[in-house]
């Protein structure tokens, strides 16, 4: 798989990352042998990006990560964050913490739960608005000076807090959401990383399933998935949305492949400044999310994507509070 570079000096990874939230929560039941199998496979595809937080699974999705990468750690790019603070009495309960001295404690934590010495790339999930960035960032870079973490990243973060934090160490990676489904990142975010060097990670580049075509009801959802609770899957929302889907399913039929891949090869189109991160927690999803990375769209078929999904004309807000963790 062609690489990317994370940041003007971070370290080369593979097109097309992998997020591992779902193998732990929020989109249905998840299997943790079948989730290890799929991390491997994607290392063996060329996969070099795994994704993870110490939120997701309260804590049971970095141990699994861990777990999988067990006698083949080298050559990854580990990424994780810190920052969410789940109630354990009540997980849907959650705030942000920046404090310094949080910081240093999630990345001790995260180190264990991962059963590694080093994090490559650690991000601060969402910024605090109490605390200065600086501070934060500064915590950050003491756990690069000393060994622990190799780059920064930062997740959903404003331009003016981008540019506070660069200021204080280079920063390598943004995490923001970016699909044909949500491109609100175009307007000033995007452009802000590319005037510093920042490379985008886009999560949820799939629109959460949505653009793979699967989701036609939200009641076809298990009830314990995160999307029953987002406004962009209410019935009403939902087929407006489906109505703008047609042109992606559309062309992927034309080219005999998937709608996932129609939308992964146009992110992929948007720059090489931009790493999607995919999360699956199946086989055959994983390996057609890879092969996207190899696929060509022409101009005439980029202009008709951005013709189906113009920026603004999705329906429904993509969280339904402020403080999102669901990918």
């Amino acid at each position: 798989m062609n690489t990317r570079t994370l940041g003007a000096a971070g370290p080369a990874v593979s097109a097309i990352g992998l997020g591992c939230m779902g193998m732990s929560e929020f989109y249905g039941q998840a299997d943790r042998a079948e989730s290890i199998v799929v991390i491997h496979r994607a290392l063996e595809l060329g996969v070099t990006l795994i994704d993870t937080a110490n939120i997701y699974g309260m804590g049971h999705n970095e141990e699994l990560v861990g777990e999988a990468l067990r006698g083949r750690r080298e050559g990854v790019v580990l990424a994780t964050k810190f920052g969410i603070v789940r109630d354990p009495d009540d997980p849907a309960r959650r705030g942000v913490n920046g404090q310094p001295d949080y910081v240093r404690q999630c990345c001790e934590e995260s180190l264990a739960r991962l059963g590694t010495d080093h994090i490559d790339l650690y991000y601060q999930h969402r910024v605090d608005p109490s605390v200065p960035i600086e501070d934060t960032v500064g915590a950050m870079a003491e756990l690069v000076a000393e060994g622990k973490v190799g780059h920064i990243g930062l997740s959903e973060a404003s331009p003016d807090t981008i540019r506070r934090a660069h200021a204080v160490h280079p920063i390598a990676a943004l995490q923001s959401e970016y699909s044909l489904w949500t491109r609100d990142v175009e307007a000033e975010v995007l452009p802000t990383v590319r005037e510093l060097g920042i490379t985008l990670v886009a999560y949820s580049p799939l629109g959460r399933g949505f653009l793979s075509g699967a989701v036609r009801s939200r009641e076809a959802l298990a009830e314990n998935d995160f999307r029953r609770t987002n406004p962009r899957f209410d019935d009403a929302n939902l087929e407006g949305n489906l109505a703008l889907l047609e042109g992606v399913e559309h062309l992927a039929q034309q080219r005999g492949i998937t709608p996932s891949q129609v939308a992964l090869a146009w992110l992929l189109h948007q720059g090489e400044d931009i790493v999607p991160i995919p999360g699956t927690k199946r086989l055959r999803y994983l390996e057609q999310n890879v092969a996207a990375a190899e696929l060509e769209l022409s101009d005439e078929e980029l202009a008709r994507l951005d013709r189906a999904f113009p920026a603004g004309s999705t329906h429904g807000a993509r969280y339904a509070d402020m403080t999102p963790i669901g990918r």
